[in-house]
């Protein structure tokens, strides 16, 4: 499935502010400059998701997964490859982890940063597309990708979508790639493109007064 040009750049936009808001908080928490680039945005159906999301992680991996509720409800989750994670904490913290692994406290700070980072994302489009959002408390769990993926597939697939978003981390003159995935049935989805479209026509008209 192809979004239009239209919702491309309006989801584009979206996501980058969504983007500069978490890497402004990231920021903030680390007294480190964070950067977030946002380097591919495509939609599947949800059976369809695994090659997209192989292009960004794969293996082991380190999910945050986070349940969403309200008009538009669905589940928000934050893929990185395993070795990433732990590297992306070493950069967050500038502390050394144990070789290989992700103690108590290296979770606690990658489930932060998911949390962040999808708060930041599900925040831009509450407030521009005026939608309201409840979230679940975020969780992780360390698992193959194959398996996760599988996890998200369910009996009614075909009434489901994913829309996987690459996500670049840079700092400390190093980078991690992962990516975000929202998973949304059919009525969340629709229900989602026409408010990016009802946004993205307000912008141009606005732009173009």
């Amino acid at each position: 499935m192809q979004l239009t040009p239209l919702q491309q750049d309006a989801v584009t936009e979206l996501i980058n502010i969504a983007f500069s808001r978490a890497a402004a908080s990231l920021s903030d928490l680390t007294k480190c400059r964070v950067d977030l680039d946002v380097p591919e945005i495509s939609v599947h159906k949800i059976g369809e998701v695994a090659v997209s999301v192989g292009r960004f992680v794969r293996g082991d991996v380190a999910t945050v997964h986070q349940v969403f509720t309200g008009p538009v409800a669905g589940d928000a989750f934050l893929l990185l490859n395993f070795d990433g994670a732990v590297h992306l904490v070493e950069l967050l913290t500038d502390t050394p982890t144990a070789k290989g692994t992700l103690g108590a406290a290296a979770r606690e700070v990658v489930t932060e940063v998911g949390n962040i980072l999808m708060n930041a994302c599900l925040g831009v489009f509450g407030n521009l597309l005026q939608v309201r959002f409840s979230f679940s408390v975020p969780k992780l769990s360390l698992e193959d990708l194959g398996f996760m993926v599988q996890s998200l597939v369910v009996s009614d697939d075909a009434l489901q979508h994913a829309m996987v978003v690459g996500a670049r981390f840079r700092m400390r003159e190093s980078e991690v790639t992962g990516c975000l995935v929202l998973v949304l049935g059919i009525a969340s989805f629709e229900l989602f493109l026409k408010a990016v479209e009802d946004w993205a026509e307000k912008s141009l008209a606005g732009d173009q007064t």
